[in-house]
């Protein structure tokens, strides 16, 4: 699998599992949800600095959101 869809894929779910919403995870962050919604989709190929931005939101290590598809979870 891409990595942009698998990066998308775990972000979707990642946010999802903290009951944000795209737009709602996006201002938090301090990004536009356009932005947020083609990184889920797979066509958008983020930075570094904003998969750590979107890790921080998350509260979760970057590296996470590179992980196989379906391995993504939030460890508290």
């Amino acid at each position: 699998m891409d990595v942009r869809r698998r990066v998308g894929l775990n972000l979707k779910k990642l946010r999802e599992e903290q009951g944000y919403s795209q737009e709602s995870f996006a201002d938090h962050c301090g990004l536009h949800r356009t932005y947020i919604s083609g990184i889920e989709r797979g066509v958008r190929n983020p930075t570094v600095i904003i998969l750590d931005k979107i890790a921080k939101a998350l509260r979760i290590p970057a590296g996470q959101l590179l992980d196989d598809t379906g391995t993504a979870t939030r460890k508290s």
